[in-house]
């Protein structure tokens, strides 16, 4: 009789299969909703910005130096930090494009 009655109490029923994966369905889901997906948005517009610049952009790189785009190419940019100083970077070094004028006010 106590057998039987443990046994009846927790017996698995049909459904909680996809019961007992609910919560970790919710937890994907909030994960791509809160991390993943804004994540590849950001990803995209810094893809987009990287292939409209152009010759005359102002950016500013990954390591935070300021300058002037003279030659763009499909890999690598050519920055003017100073005057008739220039370096040679990877496009991807590229971190965010400045408005025009702002290196004259710094």
């Amino acid at each position: 009789m106590w057998i039987t009655s443990a046994f009846a109490a927790g017996g698995p029923t049909d459904g909680s299969g996809i019961v007992q994966f609910l919560p970790m369905i919710v937890i994907f889901a909030a994960f791509y909703f809160i991390l993943i997906r804004p994540q590849q948005k950001k990803a995209k517009e810094h893809r987009a910005m990287l292939d409209a610049l152009q010759k005359g952009d102002e950016v500013v790189t990954s390591g935070g130096v300021v300058g002037k785009l003279v030659k763009v190419s499909d890999q690598f940019v050519t920055v003017e930090i100073a005057a008739n100083t220039e370096v040679v970077l990877q496009r991807s070094a590229i971190s965010g494009k400045l408005e025009k004028g702002t290196i004259k006010s710094l």
